[in-house]
């Protein structure tokens, strides 16, 4: 009997040879449609060469560590029942507990929600707060869904992902179409299968049930902090500069608020309802009213109503995509006029677009810095949780645009000094740190 048919034989050796079987495509994805995952692939491909002695542990970052897909059946009002697809994934949890949000979007897939996770371990290391990344979603339109259906999926799923959620394992946040109130269901969700109050299973709750003043503009208000630092360094007067958005929720919104105190002028935003314009700026607070009434943009008669096509020909000095990812592709990056793009929402600017705007000297203020504001008030809240003791918001505001400044100067330095764009220079900070804590702990067994 030959040494290859014999099961008792010892197996092949796993060194140099067995490397060349190595994938770095788990066999669930699709190799032709990689969707976003493919995205961060190229990301990290692009960070490997300046990683030195630790890019012999690259391929950690392009495996998760952990992927739960749930099955989320619920009763209808109407007495039938219906099942939710849902997700659940931890990409690197080496430097702490895992840290994402949960969006519920009729166009979830596991690729969004693996290459959301990876962001999240990259954006964490980049401000350095001690989480590893993790992400979730429900494939659902929620605004199909009564109140009542949206409380009983929600608690559904908080129960089958609870197997490897909690405050010290993996902490679900508000993300795309989720906000305090469903984290108040996860919460109570959590806590009444362990039997004992969990504050600290969630963040983005309630100021009522432990959550954290401040944290609700804290994206945007990251997204305007490391805006303006940018623009100090290529020569950007925030008064007076103009500046269109993508997206006017608690990101987008938040940040055309502060950057219109400033002194700057919104001229465009773009939603889910439209796309309004206005040449002398649009009156931001009374737009922040009219979406919270009618839940768009759409409507708001001191604007023109332009084409949505028509957004990215806008002159403007920052643009501020805050929507969703793939929003900036090589379609549309050519027309883009802005000097600067800080990124509020996740993954909007494809490879192929991020290499037109370098081109066109158009610097990019990537996600995982610029929209780091948000986990960053949730690690306060999180420890506010654990100490049960609270601070005021001008004491959260202070610290988190400490950390966003900090943070940034670091990222900038990096890319200036190593050549590379800011997106690069992120990922190049926050991979070594993640590395090197894999590294150090070793593998076990």
């Amino acid at each position: 009997m030959s040494q290859a048919s014999n099961p008792l034989s010892p197996p092949h050796p796993i060194g140099a040879q067995y490397q060349h079987t190595q994938h770095a495509l788990p066999s669930y994805l699709q190799a032709d449609n990689l969707g976003p995952w493919g995205n961060y692939l190229q990301q990290v491909d692009r960070v490997i060469p300046h990683l030195g002695s630790l890019a012999r542990w690259a391929e950690t970052l392009k495996r998760p560590k952990r992927v739960l897909i749930v099955d989320v059946p619920i009763h209808m009002d109407d007495g039938t029942i219906a099942h939710f697809e849902g997700y659940r994934v931890q990409h690197n949890v080496s430097r702490g507990p895992g840290k994402g949000g949960v969006r519920f979007h009729q166009n979830v897939t596991l690729s969004e929600v693996m290459a959301l996770s990876a962001w999240m371990s990259v954006k964490n290391a980049a401000v350095n707060v001690p989480y590893g990344g993790a992400k979730g979603g429900i494939r659902v339109d929620p605004k199909l869904l009564t109140r009542g259906e949206l409380e009983r999926m929600t608690r559904r799923y908080t129960s089958e992902i609870g197997i490897i959620i909690g405050p010290n394992k993996d902490i679900p946040a508000p993300d795309v179409n989720t906000n305090e109130q469903t984290m108040a269901w996860m919460m109570d969700t959590y806590s009444m299968n362990t039997g004992s109050t969990a504050t600290g299973v969630v963040t983005g709750k309630p100021v009522d049930l432990g959550g954290s003043l401040g944290r609700r503009e804290a994206t945007g208000r990251g997204v305007f902090t490391v805006g303006v630092e940018a623009a100090k360094h290529i020569g950007l007067e925030i008064s007076g500069a103009r500046i269109i958005v993508q997206g006017f929720g608690n990101v987008g919104g938040v940040a055309g608020k502060l950057f219109a105190e400033a002194g700057a002028w919104v001229v465009a935003v773009q939603d889910h309802g439209g796309t309004i314009y206005r040449e002398a700026g649009l009156n931001v607070p009374a737009l922040l009213r009219h979406v919270e009434e009618t839940g768009s943009v759409s409507g708001f008669v001191d604007a023109e109503k332009i084409s949505d096509d028509s957004f990215w020909d806008v002159e403007c000095d920052i643009l501020i995509p805050a929507a969703l990812e793939e929003q900036i592709t090589a379609a549309n990056a050519g027309r883009i006029k802005a000097r600067m793009v800080i990124e509020g929402a996740n993954g909007p600017t494809t490879p192929a677009a991020d290499d037109i705007l370098a081109e066109r000297n158009v610097l990019v203020l990537p996600d995982v810095i610029a929209n780091a504001g948000g986990v960053t008030v949730s690690y306060f809240e999180w420890v506010q949780d654990f100490s049960s003791f609270f601070w005021d918001e001008e004491e959260i505001n202070l610290r988190l645009v400490k950390i966003m400044k900090e943070a940034f100067a670091v990222i900038w330095n990096v890319a200036q000094s190593r050549k590379v764009s800011l997106r690069t220079a992120t990922f190049i900070v926050a991979c070594q740190r993640i590395l090197r804590t894999r590294e150090l702990r070793g593998l076990y067994p």
